[in-house]
């Protein structure tokens, strides 16, 4: 109002007059966007997709959320390699899917070097606020490990939008891992694949419940569509007229971000082993990782876009693609496509190199971790190629997407953004000094056998600092109270011993639960001592944990730590004392089996009309082999009056034992010698039943009995295992405690590498 001009009362009043229709008008249209009483407002669900790998994830996907409009709202955001005319400008794909493309972001800096990688995941994340703030979507979903995934889950993160991880939690190899556990971290919510993926994420902090155990997207249209009649047609139209099905390769090889040279070479290699091998192959062309432009110029150095066997191409599309993989002779590279969707096939796989190191695979695949030329790779060729497997179905079972769209309805947006993680329960932290920093990390070691209780301080060298022995109590209360005892006098001394005790170890006889920390089943030789849980009373007066499980799979452990074992891929263990027992080692693993009885190695029968055994069976190992066993035959002959021979006694009040009748056997007593020469016969022959089994490259013998069996075993693994089989190693263990050992070890493996 300009001085000294009177105020005109109608102007208010039409000022008023147009806020109020203002006013109005604004309430109408919010009433209009408010769902009705009753009814959920619509989940606004972004999916963003950077390739055609993963693309085929994601697709299923969305179509289960496009055929649910009145549940979801669909926006589609398409970046990376999808708009790059050299990797096939596959989000034409998308388009004919019938998707509507709400936003195309061009953020690859070309260069296919380790700077473009950054500088890509750089200008993703200066392009990619306006579009979500412009979308604002309730949910973002992301899959994967690629450097454009981690810009959007960066980007969602940092801008409050909750984010849906597909394929969380595997372990694959190379950079891969460290991206897909850091989208992972930023993720609010998890659909993994796997058992395996799901508990890496729970020991990786994150909420349980935000964890949807789905299997694999893309096996929904997998294990429905590879079916198709049409699948020759295909072949042909990709590969050639002439070409029959499971007589081609297919080829999908990526560059090694963090070992660009290696994987150039593997590269080149494999191009030379499939022209070697002369049949007609499908290459595409590498992903657009730091190393890619490489490749390709290795690619054209060798003709391979004019070779008559090679077709090579930037892109099948996904349903197709499917079939060629189903009905080729084999697939041969490093995409995770061979080590996942190929299985559900039974389509035999040659993975190359370290990209896929750690992922799940089924038995379809064979690695060649690393070669110097490429013969390696043409034998693996030769051994694959036109092979079939049974199906696995290791990565879903065909009903993803249904418990994905569900897990998506069951999102509560009223929950607070902030998302929490689930940590472990710690002590306080202690203050660091010099006495600390020098302590000797050890663990509680506890062997349970049927006469002594033993207790050792084991450091992490193996070498046991301290220990204690007592009778072996004959009930579960003055057991376990005994243990106690002993653990606690134990830990007051590694104070003035200066080792940290970081867990308590449990070796036991019988059945044992190692998850649950129960024995289920007990032998005889120690009373009441079934159905027990051990790790709750332990835990609970030493506040440590605690890891138990039975006597001969420590033995196994404590060769593969302390051992002959360590390093030793495949290798058994046998215990030879008062038992027979031991455990297995498998891919580095230990085998407990279904109901955790696996490498009762002491009850493999091998007379159909042999001795009682303590197990109530007739002929096992260890009723022939065990020190049992040859008391029992060392007593039968000495009250036959068989048994000694010039130069022995017995003393009355001595109890005749195992150790009578080889010094019997050594002085020339013939019945003693058959005896031992049964026994040994006996544990020779359930050793190659093992042999033939599961095929170590090692069986180590421990126990008081074991070079006694030594020569026996070696012999009649020359007379009657399989030629393949004969050169197996059997070594005698140098350990002297390792039962104790055993113990110790699933503490100081557990604890230093922060398994939970």
């Amino acid at each position: 109002m300009m001085p000294g001009h009177a105020r005109n009362p109608h102007s208010v009043q039409v000022r008023n007059t147009h806020e109020l229709y203002y006013l109005n008008t604004q309430r109408a249209q919010e009433k209009m966007e408010r769902p009705e009483k009753g009814l959920k407002q619509r989940l606004r669900v972004c999916v963003a997709t950077c390739n055609r790998a993963d693309y085929s994830k994601l697709a299923p996907i969305m179509f289960g959320i496009k055929s649910q409009p009145e549940i979801f709202d669909l926006e589609v955001v398409v970046l990376g390699s999808h708009l790059i005319d050299d990797y096939g400008n596959t989000f034409r794909m998308i388009e004919q899917d019938e998707f509507d493309i709400g936003s195309k972001l061009h953020t690859i800096v070309r260069g296919e070097d380790e700077a473009a990688m950054v500088e890509s995941v750089g200008l993703a994340l200066v392009k990619l606020p306006d579009v979500l703030q412009r979308l604002a979507p309730d949910i973002l979903l992301v899959h994967g490990d690629r450097f454009d995934a981690l810009a959007l889950a960066t980007a969602a993160s940092l801008m409050n939008i909750r984010i849906l991880h597909l394929e969380g939690g595997e372990v694959s190899g190379t950079i891969d891992d460290s991206i897909r556990h850091a989208i992972s971290k930023l993720a609010h919510y998890h659909a993994v694949c796997t058992r395996s993926a799901e508990r890496h994420l729970i020991s990786m902090c994150e909420d349980h419940s935000h964890i949807l155990l789905a299997g694999c997207p893309s096996y929904d249209k997998l294990l429905s569509a590879h079916k198709r009649d049409d699948y020759a047609d295909i072949i042909k139209s990709w590969i050639g007229d002439e070409v029959k099905e499971q007589d081609y390769i297919v080829a999908l090889q990526h560059p090694v971000t963090t070992d660009i040279k290696n994987s150039i070479k593997i590269y080149e290699l494999m191009l030379d082993a499939i022209i070697s091998f002369n049949k007609k192959t499908l290459i595409l062309f590498p992903n657009i990782d730091a190393g890619s432009k490489e490749m390709v110029r290795v690619m054209r150095r060798k003709g391979i876009e004019q070779h008559p066997k090679f077709r090579a191409v930037k892109h099948v599309p996904f349903d197709q693609f499917i079939q060629l993989i189903a009905h080729a002779g084999c697939m041969i590279g490093n995409s995770s496509c061979g080590v996942r969707e190929a299985g559900a096939f039974g389509t035999p796989v040659i993975n190359l190199g370290t990209r896929q190191t750690g992922r799940e695979t089924g038995e379809n695949v064979l690695h060649v971790r690393d070669a110097d030329t490429h013969n390696k790779i043409y034998h693996a060729l030769e051994l694959q190629f036109g092979k079939r497997y049974p199906c696995s179905k290791i990565y879903g079972d065909g009903n993803a997407v249904q418990r994905i769209l569900k897990f998506l309805q069951a999102i509560d947006l009223s929950e607070p953004l902030q998302k929490k993680f689930c940590f472990p329960l710690v002590k306080e932290c202690i203050s660091q000094d010099i006495d600390h920093i020098l302590e000797t990390q050890s663990a509680l070691a506890v062997d349970l056998g049927g006469t002594n209780l033993r207790v050792g301080i084991v450091s992490m060298k193996g070498k046991v600092v301290k220990k204690y022995i007592q009778l072996n109590p004959k009930t579960f209360e003055e057991r376990i109270e005994l243990i106690l005892t002993m653990c606690k006098q134990a830990m007051v001394d590694a104070v003035h011993l200066n080792c940290r005790i970081l867990g308590v170890g449990v070796s036991t006889g019988g059945r044992v639960n190692p998850q649950d920390g129960v024995v289920l089943h007990s032998t005889k030789l120690i009373n009441e001592w079934s159905s027990v849980d051990i790790r709750t009373p332990l835990s609970s007066a030493l506040h440590l944990p605690v890891w138990v499980d039975n006597d001969g799979n420590c033995a196994a452990l404590a060769e593969k730590k302390f051992g002959h074992g360590k390093g030793i891929e495949n290798f058994v263990t046998i215990i030879t004392g008062t038992g027979i027992g031991g455990g297995i080692i498998q891919h580095y693993e230990l085998i407990h089996g279904s109901t955790f009885c696996a490498a009762e190695l002491g009850h493999i029968v091998v007379s159909l009309d042999g001795p009682e055994c303590m197990c109530g069976s007739h002929g096992c190992i260890e009723a022939y082999s065990s020190g049992l066993a040859l008391q029992r035959e060392a007593k039968r002959l000495h009250d036959e009056d068989l048994l000694l021979v010039e130069g022995m006694t017995v003393n009355n009040k001595e109890q005749v034992n195992a150790i009578h009748l080889i010094h019997a056997a050594r002085l020339g007593n013939s019945k003693a010698e058959s005896v031992l020469h049964t026994a040994g016969t006996a544990l020779g022959l359930g050793i190659v039943n093992i042999l033939h089994i599961i095929n170590p490259s090692l069986v180590i013998l421990s126990g008081v009995l074991a070079e006694h069996y030594e020569n026996p075993v070696r012999h009649v693994i020359s007379q009657r295992a399989l030629f393949s089989a004969q050169g197996t190693k059997i070594m005698i263990s140098e350990l002297e405690d390792p039962a104790l050992l055993g113990a110790a070890s699933m503490v100081l493996d557990y604890t230093t590498r922060r398994t939970f």
